[in-house]
């Protein structure tokens, strides 16, 4: 066992939290306990489960902007740091981080500046409790997987249906089967007749769009995801990417990290999405992710997407070298997600500068490295599954290091689903 400390006090995170007294208001606050002992390492430890607890908050300073930042030349709305409006009135918290936000989030570039300031809090630059929060962020509900049937077909587990929506299938007859709970707890599978992938993707594909006329599957996509037992197997049919997290498929996608080296320091471009978009509207974002459809190549779908998101031409996106893939397993009510995200690092020009094509970004901005760092651990600024990416480039660009407590636990759990 690795050795604790006797006599660590540690201060933790500033957190998001919502003020009962001024409802619509979400204010950043940094929360701050004593852990001593064997308590320090405890707080770490990941049991497949990641456990944090934050006790307290007390009141922040305020801060300057960082200096040797560059900001893409698009409109920004600018606020006072404290309160932080959310226009759905809800906290920010790790409890719903990990679903899809479908209403804006009120924060400007000035409020990531001031709180990815060292002197923030002085006292959380060895501290991995943030990043923590937000790898369980992406990893809630394992304790509800027996709520879900399994997915079968062809004898395999492809994917898990709440047993709730599952109720949803039965009167399409021709295209589900959903058995009766027995011995085995139940299964959901398709109808015999449907033996080729084409005469799946149709028949579910029918199903789905009943389903979203219902609203029980919102935010169609007209994109197709393959449904297969692992990464570059066989494709037994393609669903609608909507459906993905209502039937528990998995999921892949690509994530690039953009980054520029200038002075001896490394600084990574982070986009603020459209607050127009259906899915986490005004919050950060990598410089160019997507998710990967059925038929396209992993690096294929990368330049297409650095192309569309910030204009990233080919002869450039052509050097992001892959790096390695991150996964979760989040479980929000009818929806379980299975993701893993392929994951790559672009070294960019020091004049080059992003440009989006698709309108889904809003702004860009550059930021040093150990600053991005800080506002994911202190804040809920970012698109929860883009923490898990970047804590991976913290990993591997040497930011993070073993002399961090819970470091081997961090670095494991960056894993947490399915990585298949």
């Amino acid at each position: 066992m690795l050795k604790t400390k006797s006599d660590v006090v540690r201060q933790p995170l500033p957190f998001s939290t919502f003020s009962p007294s001024q409802p619509g208001r979400v204010y950043l606050l940094p929360a701050c306990f004593a852990v001593r002992g064997e308590m320090a390492w405890n707080a770490y430890h990941l049991s497949h489960k990641i456990r944090l607890s934050i006790s307290s908050f007390r009141t922040a300073n305020s801060l300057h902007a960082f200096p040797n930042s560059s900001t893409t030349a698009f409109p920004l709305r600018c606020s006072a740091f404290y309160p932080i409006k959310s226009s759905n009135s809800r906290s920010l918290s790790a409890s719903t981080t990990a679903a899809a936000v479908t209403t804006p989030t009120t924060f400007s570039w000035e409020d990531v500046d001031r709180a990815s300031q060292p002197e923030f809090n002085p006292h959380d630059s060895a501290d991995l409790r943030g990043f923590f929060d937000k790898i369980k962020a992406c990893n809630r509900g394992s304790e509800l997987q027996s709520q879900f049937l399994p997915f079968v077909i062809e004898d395999q587990i492809v994917g898990y249906i709440h047993r709730s929506f599952a109720e949803n299938l039965r009167s399409f007859q021709n295209v589900f089967v959903v058995s009766k709970d027995n011995c085995d707890g139940g299964q959901v599978t398709l109808h015999r007749m449907l033996k080729s992938a084409e005469d799946r993707t149709r028949a579910v594909g029918e199903v789905i769009k009943c389903l979203a006329e219902k609203e029980l599957i919102p935010g169609i996509r007209n994109e197709l995801y393959p449904v297969t037992l692992l990464f570059g197997a066989p494709v037994f049919f393609s669903l609608e990417r909507a459906a993905a997290p209502y039937f528990g498929i998995k999921a892949y996608g690509v994530h690039m990290n953009g980054y520029v080296e200038k002075d001896g320091q490394k600084f990574l471009w982070i986009g603020k999405r459209s607050p127009v978009k259906p899915t986490f509207p005004g919050m950060l974002d990598h410089l160019v992710a997507g998710g990967l459809s059925h038929g396209i190549a992993c690096g294929e779908n990368l330049m297409k997407e650095c192309e569309e998101e910030a204009g990233i031409p080919r002869s450039l996106s052509s050097r992001a070298i892959p790096v390695g893939a991150v996964s979760y397993s989040d479980i929000d009510g009818h929806r379980f997600k299975r993701d893993v995200l392929f994951c790559y690092d672009l070294k960019l020009p020091e004049g080059f500068i992003p440009n989006n094509q698709d309108g889904e970004v809003e702004s860009f901005k550059l930021i040093p490295v150990r600053h991005v760092a800080n506002v994911i651990k202190r804040t809920h600024f970012f698109k929860s599954n883009c923490n898990i990416v970047i804590i991976d480039f913290l990993f591997r660009h040497g930011y993070i290091t073993p002399e961090y407590f819970g470091y081997l636990d961090l670095l494991q759990s960056l894993k947490s689903g399915d990585c298949s």
